[in-house]
């Protein structure tokens, strides 16, 4: 008497559910870190041991990217104007906090032309940067 079977089955692991679901998984990481700050002009930002997050809530930042342009929530605007356009996020919220956000090849004059209209503004000026690797 011969007990054992003839053919023996195979195991096999269907992966192509798993490939459905990285895909999203990496595509929904995509999207959500290109709206994470949508206020921010693009640029290169200088590093940082130290650099650490700003905590305050009511913000409005300042970019200065590689041509001197100058962007307040990446609008743009000339360096006559950025009193004037400041003043407008001043009025809505007294204790706003001003985050600069300064390309690496910009000169620190350029840089503090926006901490001068902070000072005559009476507002706090947060330099961000990009922590050390």
């Amino acid at each position: 008497m011969n007990l054992r079977k003839r053919s023996k089955a195979t195991v096999e692991v269907h992966t192509s559910a798993l490939n459905d679901i990285m895909f999203f998984l990496m595509l929904f990481f995509l999207l959500a870190s290109a709206v994470v700050n949508p206020k921010v002009v693009k640029l290169l930002l200088p590093r940082s041991e130290s650099g650490q997050q700003s905590s305050a809530q009511k913000t409005v930042t300042v970019s200065i990217d590689d041509d001197l342009k100058y962007f307040v929530d990446k609008q743009p605007t000339s360096l006559e104007n950025l009193q004037a356009a400041i003043e407008t996020y001043q009025k809505a919220s007294p204790d706003l906090t001003i985050v600069l956000y300064v390309a690496r090849g910009v000169s620190i004059e350029n840089t503090m032309l926006v901490f001068d209209v902070a000072n005559k503004l009476k507002l706090k000026v947060v330099l961000a940067v990009e922590p050390k690797k």
